[in-house]
């Protein structure tokens, strides 16, 4: 029994690291996005940034270096501080991952 549910557990495990990779993806081009229009567009360090908008830098730091996922409510928060909708990150993000991209095996 051990050997039939093995390569299912394989596989499983294997699905599971590739969505992470996936999604892990997403997040790192989000963080490299955001990033780009705050050096790009306002020209401003990350700590003058988080401090003329009260955002805390750690957690910037922390979404433009993919190592967190951001909340919706704080990317809302970023997007405003760039002076920028929300839906323009979104679109950066989408041309950024090609329109191939899906986090399905669909």
């Amino acid at each position: 029994m051990y050997a039939i549910l093995n390569p299912i557990i394989h596989y499983k495990i294997a699905c599971m690291q590739y969505k992470n990779e996936k999604s892990l993806q997403i997040i790192r081009t989000l963080g490299q996005i955001i990033k780009d229009f705050r050096v790009k567009n306002l020209n401003k360090s990350l700590n003058t940034f988080s401090y003329e908008y009260e955002l805390t830098p750690g957690n910037v730091s922390r979404i433009e270096n993919g190592q967190i996922e951001p909340k919706i409510v704080m990317l809302w928060r970023i997007a405003e501080a760039l002076g920028i909708p929300l839906s323009d990150i979104i679109k950066h993000l989408e041309d950024e991952l090609g329109e191939d991209f899906s986090l399905s095996d669909k």
